[in-house]
């Protein structure tokens, strides 16, 4: 009976500690009692739930301070595409809210579903769109959701994590004849806190610059028979054989842009190219999102660059500006604002969404 008592207390200080912004507070749980098989069991339908473990009320939150704003960027306003969510402006997501976006996000999956983060411009924030849409999804479905850098410039995924390994998209398919399970891929993957794994490229440019088309098709071909979820961080270059394959074998884009003239008319550039080269229907199923930016330079508002997306593929989602992602370093979630942190939640629903109604809510034309 120790031993129990220690694991109660465990539980009893994280009740004391625990984010109550981002997860239920449950009670104290008391020692195990002999099992009632008239129990409810849980979601996995294995556990017997025990009514004392039943989630507390959450504390109320504290009234809602001013956000710090950005010159020129308006707080994140409601998205189209979760129509009946209720997001509000993104700054007080109560409880109710949250559990319904992570609802959507849980949409079942009945294949490998391939996203990329792409974008003509640098500096926009695709990689860090990609480690925080991988770590939500990872965190929330509890799938095995891998992060592919496809940047043939030398990406800087693995840069952004703590890396297990030096293992590279390259070693893994010179491997590939000799790969039978999960654990045979995992050797060469960098596990996040969140869940998320990483798969970076070969730092040597030459090496990165020619893995091709055909090598990616072969990469994603392995990775989807052990991934459900499969994110592939992109470069600027959309003409290179790498990207059209990484095009041509995607579900959902997600094209980052930000909240400066410059990052919004990368975004509009690379929705035209998309047009432009048969990648129409791709293009307007895609997901814009606006990452806000320092009150430097010519800005453009929030609110304009939602409608204008939104009139073009199928939602757009505004991040904060956030100096933890602005610093482009090892991306640490538990560092991010709490609103940033409910932007990401956002974007992975208006994501999850596409998996379930990938022709819904399409713009016309």
């Amino acid at each position: 009976m120790t031993g129990d008592h220690t694991v109660i207390e465990r539980v009893r200080r994280l009740e004391r500690e625990a984010d109550w912004d981002l997860a239920p507070v449950y009670g104290p749980v008391p020692p195990p009692q002999e099992p009632e098989r008239h129990r409810p069991l849980d979601a996995t339908g294995t556990v017997p739930v025990l009514p004392e473990a039943a989630p507390l009320a959450a504390p109320p939150q504290p009234a809602a301070q001013p956000a710090q704003a950005v010159p020129g960027v308006a707080a994140p306003v409601a998205r189209r595409s979760l129509r009946g969510i209720g997001l509000g402006a993104g700054l007080g997501l109560g409880r109710v809210d949250r559990e319904r976006l992570e609802a959507v996000v849980r949409t079942p999956l009945h294949r490998s579903y391939r996203i990329a983060v792409v974008g003509l411009k640098g500096g926009v924030g695709k990689t860090s769109v990609t480690l925080a849409l991988g770590s939500v999804l990872a965190e929330t479905r509890s799938d095995k959701v891998i992060a592919v850098d496809a940047n043939p410039d030398t990406g800087t995924l693995s840069g952004r994590v703590h890396r297990e390994t030096t293992a590279t998209v390259q070693d893994l398919l010179v491997a590939a004849p000799s790969i039978t399970g999960y654990m045979d891929i995992r050797r060469f993957t960098s596990l996040t806190p969140s869940g998320l794994e990483v798969l970076g490229n070969d730092p040597d440019p030459a090496v990165a610059t020619a893995f091709g088309g055909e090598d990616y098709q072969r990469l994603v071909d392995l990775l989807a028979r052990q991934y459900p979820i499969v994110l592939s961080d992109c470069g600027t270059g959309l003409l290179h054989g790498a990207t059209r394959a990484v095009l041509d074998l995607a579900d959902q884009l997600v094209i980052a842009a930000t909240a400066s003239l410059d990052g919004a008319s990368g975004a509009d550039a690379t929705l035209e190219w998309l047009h432009a080269n048969g990648y129409g229907p791709l293009a307007r199923r895609s997901v814009t999102v606006v990452s806000g930016v320092r009150g430097t330079g010519r800005v453009v508002k929030a609110e304009h660059l939602v409608a204008h997306f939104e009139s073009l593929c199928r939602a757009a989602v505004v991040l904060p500006f956030d100096e933890h992602l602005a610093l482009g370093g090892t991306f640490e979630p538990a560092k991010l604002r709490h609103r940033t942190r409910r932007a990401h939640l956002e974007l992975a629903a208006a994501v999850a969404e596409g998996m379930s109604h990938p022709g819904a809510a399409l713009p016309a034309g």
